[in-house]
């Protein structure tokens, strides 16, 4: 049995195209379903829709495997309130955007098998009970704590089981920060012009700024020791390659402003805001797109309240 925390919408397209009777999603304790399982549809990368019912982890259940695909900034608390469950021994792989929640929760239990993925999979839910699987990918899963090197070759079986790519990579934080790249360079971006993503590149914001931020994101690389590939222009291809490959899909970041959610923006921009903190490196791109995003966000989500 596989586990997933989080029925959002990476965790629901895990849980419609892993095989059926070996997967259930983890309810929170604060869970109040009366329902034994969680339905919606799916519509698959083909574009045909079918139903998927998921049950409700039992009390007392054991996974093989559990995978936490909970927002960043809720991934900590979200775990601590159902890890003391399982064994020690289980294996969780986290799935969240940007840096900073997977090195948080590896810190937490570091006796225990913790992995980090990073996925090119797109996914969306333009409705609250349907489920887009809007893009294939590949996936890469590898270990944050000592005892997840054990576990790597194992892990990744069970997710291939999908029928979706996934590769084992040993040094998985850089994988994590090529797509932290793609992330930082992207989302603000989409989020503050309200734009799917390849119109950003002929805006005046991204052009204007762009460049900068990229020298940003260069310093910060070499400086943390990743120094593949982070040459400014180098940089700047990749982020714009990404875009115009991408030019029709709604980031994450745009959907949670226009639906009055919080941003991951403190785990993408902000994360790299903070890092130059420590590394003594200005990053005043990566701070204004922080803030006037995080802005934007307050703004939205109190006429949503409202």
């Amino acid at each position: 049995m596989i586990a997933i925390l989080g029925a959002g919408s990476l965790g629901r397209l895990w849980a419609a195209l892993l095989p059926a009777g070996r997967v259930a999603f983890i309810p929170r304790p604060d869970n109040k379903a009366s329902a034994s399982s969680l339905a919606y549809r799916f519509q698959s990368i083909s574009g045909a829709i079918s139903t998927v019912r998921v049950p409700w982890l039992a009390v007392g259940e054991q996974p093989e495997l559990i995978l936490t695909t909970t927002k960043a900034g809720d991934t900590t608390e979200a775990m601590a309130g159902v890890i003391d469950r399982f064994s020690s021994d289980t294996p969780v792989i986290l799935f969240q955007n940007g840096l900073g929640s997977q090195q948080a929760v590896a810190a937490r239990w570091p006796d225990r098998p913790i992995l980090a993925a990073s996925t090119t999979e797109g996914a969306n839910r333009p409705e609250p009970k349907l489920l887009v699987h809007a893009g294939t990918g590949h996936s890469w899963v590898g270990p944050m704590t000592d005892s997840a090197c054990h576990h790597l070759n194992t892990v990744v079986a069970l997710l291939s089981t999908s029928g979706l790519t996934v590769h084992p990579d040993a040094n998985i934080l850089q994988r994590l920060w090529q797509k932290l790249v793609i992330n930082a360079g992207i989302n603000p971006y989409t989020a503050l012009l309200d734009c799917p993503n390849g119109e950003i590149l002929a805006s005046s914001l991204y052009q204007d700024t762009i460049d900068d931020l990229c020298r940003e994101l260069a310093e910060l690389m070499q400086a943390s020791g990743h120094h593949e590939e982070s040459a400014p222009a180098t940089l700047r291809q990749q982020i714009e390659k990404v875009a115009r490959s991408t030019a029709k899909n709604t980031s994450s970041m745009r959907a949670d402003v226009r639906q009055g959610r919080t941003t991951e923006i403190h785990y993408i921009n902000g994360y790299l805001v903070n890092l130059g903190k420590e590394l003594g490196i200005e990053t005043p791109v990566n701070q204004m797109l922080t803030e006037r995003v995080t802005l934007l966000s307050s703004h939205q989500q109190e006429q949503t309240d409202g």
